[in-house]
């Protein structure tokens, strides 16, 4: 089973579960543990192949795998802890396994904050999957991460982020990176699906104004979505959580508390 950690509140209150992106782990929460702690039980997990869960990589050492199959390992715990359904906080392509999650089981799903969402590659995106795809072999695979980084959160005020994903990722091994990459294949396939298929669950997108690879896709699904809400959050890039953690953990808490309710223009209020 994926290694996790637990902070419960009481027994009647909803439980949040974090979920991060391909190449970091649970600890790039750490800035919204303190402020999520009074208000909910928090269940952080590290997905395989990432973080402490590398002590069980035996288990899953098939050559490959799918997000569908990350999903399930998310399940497991939530099962193993007789948590019969939650909100979910994800950053980067940890929302691909959250829509992966709701595919398998919605009823586990009680809402989504979706920060720094993936929804579709641009044509960008494509060509450096693409040119990757060509040297993961023949190059370390930090090379091509650090590259990735440097692209996607390229601004000064980006360092913190940006410096603690290329940190995190350090501690992948070679060949569990090159699952994870295995992974963007089917990236577009389930992106596409996702952009026809909306789950009835309350959705809010937190995206950064400086995310300039991956929030113009949020924009125009958003559009066609009748559950999904999107904040806008000035001077931040892709990893919101951390750029602008006071906000970004002031508005989730606002909207994991009443997701029915949310109004849009809160972000006006307290920025």
């Amino acid at each position: 089973m994926l290694h996790y950690k637990t902070y419960e509140l009481a027994k009647d209150k909803d439980w949040v579960i974090f979920i991060h992106g391909a190449g970091g782990s649970s600890s790039i929460w750490y800035k919204q543990i303190r402020e999520f702690k009074p208000h909910f039980n928090i269940l952080l997990v590290d997905l395989r192949g990432h973080g402490k869960s590398k002590q069980f990589i035996e288990r899953y050492m098939q050559n490959k795998y799918t997000f569908h199959d990350i999903g399930l390992d998310v399940i497991e715990v939530m099962d193993f802890l007789k948590i019969q359904s939650a909100h979910f906080v994800s950053i980067s392509l940890g929302s691909i396994i959250v829509r992966s999650i709701g595919e398998v089981q919605p009823n586990r799903i009680l809402s989504m904050t979706l920060g720094g969402a993936i929804i579709r590659l641009n044509i960008r995106s494509k060509i450096l999957m693409n040119i990757a795809n060509k040297i993961k072999k023949m190059v370390p695979y930090m090379w091509i991460y650090t590259l990735f980084a440097w692209i996607i959160m390229p601004r000064s005020r980006h360092k913190e982020s940006r410096s603690m994903f290329i940190r995190e990722a350090k501690r992948l091994y070679q060949k569990e990176f090159l699952r994870w990459y295995q992974l963007t294949a089917e990236v577009n396939p389930l992106l596409r699906f996702f952009h026809e298929k909306e789950l009835p669950v309350p959705t809010l997108y937190i995206m950064g104004d400086e995310d300039h690879m991956f929030l113009p896709q949020v924009k125009q699904v958003i559009k066609k979505h009748q559950y999904g809400l999107l904040e806008v959050l000035q001077d931040c890039g892709h990893v919101v959580n951390i750029d602008q953690s006071d906000i970004f953990n002031k508005i989730a808490i606002r909207f994991i508390q009443n997701p029915q309710k949310y109004e849009l223009g809160f972000y006006e209020k307290i920025s």
